[in-house]
């Protein structure tokens, strides 16, 4: 029960990890603002919560939007009080166009990067003000270790998220607000097998630690990041990644 009376929000929480973080929080003591573009999976991660004794609400979030992102930050205040923790996990992952920078369609990257990059900025903006109110809290960014690989944009928009987790820990510091960021490797869920899936065999068998990750491996990392235990820890990025990134 780290998280018993606080407030927290997790973006893109209607299904894969983000529903993970959800769930977690609440079953640590945390009210969750399930805030989800998708209003079927939304209300059905929130209603799951409740069914579980946990208390939840469900805000229809699009996170490419001030508006959008605004009036979430608005319903976390007004119908819980405020928010402690924010977890920026939205993005477009599963079922992904993989094109190339050169190629990919104009308006699809700039949807993209408006959802993968700007989000967390957004979302971030839109509570920054009730977390100072409430004393301080903490943001979690979910990044990848595709922002080491050069991968498309969709590797941009991930390493974007670590100078944006710095960018941020530095204004936000003398708030008392601390943002780290996870950047986790190949995770067995259905984005992961919608997107990658013809080549997970290969990206596993290259690890030190050859499986994929698990739901449970990034949501205690995240939690974590989210507690007093890591109190003096902010600016940082935590690869969750069986050691996918280091080099033979």
């Amino acid at each position: 029960m780290r998280f018993e009376g606080k407030i927290a929000v997790v973006t893109g929480a209607g299904r894969g990890i983000g529903e993970g973080y959800a769930k977690a929080l609440a079953r640590e003591g945390a009210s969750v603002v399930v805030a989800e573009l998708d209003p079927e999976n939304g209300e059905r991660v929130a209603k799951e919560i409740e069914a579980e004794g946990g208390h939840a609400l469900f805000v229809r979030t699009d996170v490419s939007s001030e508006e959008s992102t605004a009036a979430m930050g608005e319903a976390a205040v007004g119908e819980l009080g405020g928010v402690d923790y924010l977890v920026n996990n939205a993005a477009i992952y599963g079922g992904m166009k993989i094109e190339s920078l050169l190629k990919v369609d104009w308006d699809y990257y700039q949807r993209f990067m408006a959802v993968n990059m700007n989000g967390a900025l957004l979302c971030t903006r839109a509570v920054y003000r009730s977390m100072t109110k409430r004393g301080g809290g903490a943001i979690v960014n979910q990044s990848s270790t595709a922002a080491y690989m050069g991968v498309g944009y969709y590797g941009m928009a991930k390493l974007s998220l670590h100078a944006l987790t710095h960018g941020l820990a530095l204004e936000l510091g003398g708030r008392g607000i601390r943002v780290n960021a996870i950047a986790p490797g190949p995770t067995d869920t259905e984005a992961t097998r919608e997107t990658v899936g013809e080549f997970v065999d290969s990206i596993v068998a290259t690890m030190p630690i050859k499986r994929l990750g698990t739901v449970d491996d990034m949501v205690n990392a995240v939690l974590f990041l989210l507690s007093d235990e890591a109190s003096f820890i902010t600016g940082q990025i935590l690869n969750v990644d069986g050691g996918q990134i280091l080099k033979p």
